[in-house]
Parts: C-alpha cells; structure tokens; sequence
C-alpha cells in the first residue's frame, strides 16, 4: 500500500512508534491518520474503528481525549500491518 503522509501523519507515526511508550496522543489526531487508509467512524458503542478493505479494525473507547497504552498498540500494530513505521513514513 502506498499512501502519502504529510508531516502532520509523520508525527502521529513518530508519536504512535515513539519509545517509551507516549501518552499524549490525541484522539483526532490518529482519526486523521487512520483516513489516509481507510473509513473511520465511530460504532454504536462508543469505539473507534476504521475499514478497510472491507474489514474493520475496533480501536477501543474513544471517550478519553488521549488514547490509552492499549490503544496505541493496536494502532500501532494496526500501522505495522500495512507497512507503516516511522522509518517508512519518512520515506514517503
């Protein structure tokens, strides 16, 4: 998959795949990034998720404004999933 990602993806990429673990992600700002790949909405239940593909991805509860450290993973492994690490969103 190849998708273009401005600077203001790069640093959600930077900030999702930073070590330790960050978290101050924002909630909107990883909405924004998930677009470039897919759907993203929000479900009956108060989760995020997006689809693509026709398969869809939950990201857990979006009532927080900051994602939790499991839900940095999952974007993070989401990420990981189509090619996406912060060596890779420098290169696009």
């Amino acid at each position: 998959m190849s998708i273009k990602l401005d600077h203001h993806h790069r640093i959600t990429v930077q900030k999702v795949f930073g070590h330790p673990l960050n978290h101050n992600i924002k909630w909107h700002d990883v909405c924004v990034l998930l677009e470039r790949f897919g759907e993203v909405h929000e479900t009956h239940n108060g989760n995020w998720a997006v689809t693509v593909d026709g398969e869809i991805v939950s990201f857990g509860s979006s009532r927080a404004r900051d994602l939790s450290e499991d839900q940095v993973i999952k974007v993070r492994r989401f990420l990981q999933s189509l090619g996406i690490t912060p060596k890779a969103s420098k290169a696009a």
